[in-house]
């Protein structure tokens, strides 16, 4: 039956069609059952109304989540398996493939899985199977491949008709007690077979191995941990249940990845990532510096962060050394030119030497043997993933079967309760075994005693069994043991051993009952099970624990040339390579003329002081070389109205210099304090109304020398400067209104501080003689008097720093 739709539109006003109703009519097919699908039988009448629409998408949707979450994609904590490989490795055991069997085609086992426990693709259960073989992505591979299972490089396993498989030692701490009552069973898929609901874990798997998945809502990324190191925790912890959380954590080191590689996260925020269930951890590959010969070098990666592989560093390299250009561009942008010239600068070559021999082998030649070897490695773990993030997210099935973030103690906390409850199954077990095996010896032993009796009721009875059940007081049990047992058995030199084996079962019985006579001896006889198995299984650490910062962009190598920056006084920049320009032939645009010249090194920061205070970052790759008229720096920073460039500021973020007003304030600064990645710049000196800035001096002699307008000069010396990062500074010298300081200069000698001086369009340099003082009092009258002189006219004095030049 076809569902039918009218629609009606009932204008409430002919003029305002906006005003109109629709009304959805659903006449026949509204409580009425929906046709079957592909023959599927019948199904329940669906009411269309939207409350039952909601509920039902709401019910469907949780079901489905439940099922993505419990059934496929999240592990228990308990064995640290999802079901798909839990059925792999049961259905391995069945098959009897031990670490110590024949290889069988990895075909046989997928149809095992398929047929008994997974009904699902093949692919799935394959993919899953080849995981568990793969040593760059287990810490402890659970299963023992040959053939190609896949590469770190990404390439794909072997179909699995050529593969072959069998399991490895460390299937054993989930497997070896499957068969001894220690976990619960279930119905399979079609309730033809039983599987485990969870594997006997005698380690914590999860955390040896670790896991990773993404759920309906949640997901989790479990790192992997030392085989030994986690197994003493777990016994320190089932031995010591009270033990404080700070106890636990000082104990725990940190993850260990199969391969290798350093952990640079600092340890507490380690610990705090723990704590929490979520966080971080830095990687960096482990490398080291090859000496070749005529004092050349190599720089070579034996070890990659988990989750990089030496294709993708490889990759990685080529594009940034031959970057292609961006949706929408015809050239490369700034950025991209500046990090290919950086590359083809600084390496030669890049190889793979990975193979049998080496499980990586990454080789980088430098172009030169003079580049600096730290910052040849900065730059390839700042511009590739050899050094990289990896996230922690503790999510598991608990052993209330809810999916939940865990701390690292609650994990183990969890297991720890499993791995009592199953020991304690374990002992049961053996136990019933053992009161089984006593009461078919001890009916044994009384038909040896009265041997040629119980051969003489056999012979003439008819009713042998219950005959002698009668004769000796024997059950059912002993009874059919006592006609099934071969006559030789019940000779004089069995009849020894019948009495010892009686007296060892009795002596096992009476010290398993003593295990689980209380919770300590039973927590003690666990704890040293659990310390046996680590150190049966351990290994040496893999992933070295080396606390360090990332390596930032900052840090990282740059092309370091040699150029000069030209700044003009309407506030257009460009740059010319090398030192020495001739200032002569720099020309702007017309009515435009050079404010400075700049000599600094593309290595170093540039920052630009503006007339209203702020600072501003500029970036090398965005200033124009060669003879054009450069870019507006309105391009580069965003400025308020009427605001004036007043100079370029370049060096190491260390160096420092002084910063003035003309109202008698200043303090000390360094170049790094000026940077920042705003546009708009930030505020570094504090300016009231009227007041100006002058150009920054670096700081290089003894004696800070400063004239006022009214022509009186301080000296002091430079240490009475105090430095800060931003602000207004301190008083250098009172100063009366109307009067203004002129921008002071540090000398060496007092005897003979130059004075210049801009009179009728025309500069001239005289000498005056100073007298020490201190910061912060008035200055003294000097031999020249600076009253007469044009004050109006712009006032230039060159900076101190060598190598910037100031144009009149």
């Amino acid at each position: 039956m076809t569902s039918q739709f009218s629609i009606d539109f009932e204008a409430q006003d002919e003029t305002n069609l906006k005003k109109s109703e629709a009304i959805v009519e659903l006449p026949q097919s509204a409580g009425q059952s929906v046709p079957p699908i592909d023959g599927d039988g019948p199904r329940e009448p669906i009411n269309f109304d939207d409350d039952s629409l909601e509920s039902y998408a709401t019910k469907a949707y949780l079901s489905y989540g439940i099922a993505v979450l419990k059934g496929r994609a999240l592990p228990d904590v308990s064995d640290g398996q999802k079901p798909v490989q839990r059925r792999i490795l049961y259905a391995m055991h069945d098959l009897g493939l031990t670490s110590s069997s024949k290889h069988v085609k990895s075909a046989r086992v997928v149809g095992e899985v398929l047929g008994k426990f997974h009904p699902h693709g093949d692919t799935s259960v394959y993919d899953a199977m080849v995981r568990q073989a793969q040593d760059f992505s287990l810490r402890y591979p659970l299963i023992d491949g040959q053939g190609n299972f896949g590469s770190r490089d990404g390439d794909s396993a072997a179909a699995m008709r050529y593969t072959e498989s069998r399991l490895t030692k460390y299937s054993e701490l989930l497997l070896s007690e499957i068969d001894l009552n220690t976990v619960d069973f279930k119905d399979n898929y079609d309730g033809a077979f039983r599987e485990p609901a969870v594997l006997p874990a005698r380690l914590p798997m999860l955390l040896l191995n670790g896991a990773s998945g993404v759920a309906v809502g949640m997901a989790t990324e479990c790192p992997s941990h030392n085989l030994s190191e986690i197994s003493s925790l777990a016994a320190d912890l089932i031995k010591n249940p009270g033990l404080t959380d700070d106890s636990f954590y000082e104990q725990f080191i940190g993850p260990d990845f199969p391969g290798g590689g350093l952990c640079i996260t600092p340890r507490d925020q380690i610990l705090a990532a723990y704590r929490e269930g979520r966080g971080s951890l830095a990687l960096r590959c482990s490398y080291e510096f090859e000496e070749l010969s005529r004092g050349q070098w190599k720089l070579v990666v034996k070890e990659l962060p988990h989750g990089v592989s030496a294709a993708k560093v490889l990759e990685q390299i080529e594009a940034l050394s031959n970057p292609q250009i961006k949706t929408g561009k015809k050239v490369l942008d700034p950025e991209q030119q500046r990090i290919k010239a950086l590359f083809l600068n600084l390496i030669d070559t890049v190889r793979d030497e990975s193979g049998k021999d080496y499980a990586v082998r990454l080789v980088f030649e430098p172009k030169s043997s003079k580049i600096d070897r730290e910052e040849f490695a900065k730059t390839l773990l700042a511009y590739t993933s050899l050094e990289s993030t990896v996230s922690i997210n503790l999510v598991s099935i608990g052993l209330d079967g809810r999916p939940a973030q865990k701390s690292l103690r609650t994990m183990l906390d969890e297991w720890c309760s499993f791995r009592l409850q199953t020991v304690t199954n374990r002992i049961n077990n053996r136990i019933s075994q053992i009161e089984k095996r006593l009461h078919i010896l001890e009916g044994r032993k009384i038909a040896f005693l009265n041997i040629d009796r119980v051969i003489a009721i056999i012979r003439a009875s008819d009713n042998p069994k219950e005959d002698l059940m009668h004769a000796f007081g024997l059950s059912d049990t002993q009874a059919d043991d006592i006609l099934e047992i071969r006559l030789r058995q019940l000779a004089r030199l069995e009849g020894f051993k019948l009495d010892q084996e009686i007296k060892a079962l009795k002596e096992e019985l009476e010290s398993l009952r003593d295990i689980l006579s209380s919770d300590s001896s039973l927590r003690d006889f666990v704890s040293r099970e659990v310390l046996s198995d680590g150190s049966k299984y351990a290994d040496e650490r893999r992933t070295k624990m080396y606390e360090s910062e990332r390596v930032t962009l900052s840090e990282a190598a740059t092309v370091n040339e040699k150029i000069t920056l030209l700044l003009s006084k309407k506030g257009w920049i460009k740059q010319r390579g090398g030192h020495g320009v001739d200032l002569s032939a720099v020309t702007f645009k017309e009515g435009d003329s050079l404010l400075q010249a700049i000599e600094t090194e593309s290595a170093n920061p540039i920052n630009l002081l503006a007339s209203d205070g702020r600072a501003y970052s500029l970036s090398v790759t965005q200033i124009p070389s060669g003879k054009t008229d450069g870019v507006p720096l309105s391009s580069m920073c965003d400025f308020e109205q009427k605001v004036k460039p007043i100079a370029l500021v370049a060096g190491a973020e260390k160096d420092e210099f002084f910063v003035c007003c003309d109202a008698g304030y200043g303090f000390i600064s360094n170049v790094g304090a000026l940077s920042t990645r705003n546009k708009a710049g930030k505020a570094f000196f504090t300016l009231k109304d009227g007041e100006s800035l002058y150009r920054p001096l670096k700081l290089k002699e003894y004696f800070c020398c400063i004239n006022d307008t009214s022509g009186k000069g301080l000296a002091f010396q430079v240490t009475e400067l105090r430095f800060a990062d931003k602000g207004r500074g301190l008083q250098i010298t009172p100063l009366k209104p109307g009067e203004k300081i002129i921008q002071p200069q540090f000398v060496s000698d007092l005897n003979k501080v130059p004075v210049f001086i801009v009179a009728k369009g025309e500069t001239r340099t005289e000498y005056n003689q100073f007298e020490l003082g201190a910061r912060g009092q008035k200055g003294r009258v000097v031999p020249v008097s600076v009253k007469k002189f044009d004050w109006a006219k712009e006032i230039n004095f060159p900076l101190s720093e060598p190598g910037v030049k100031d144009v009149q």
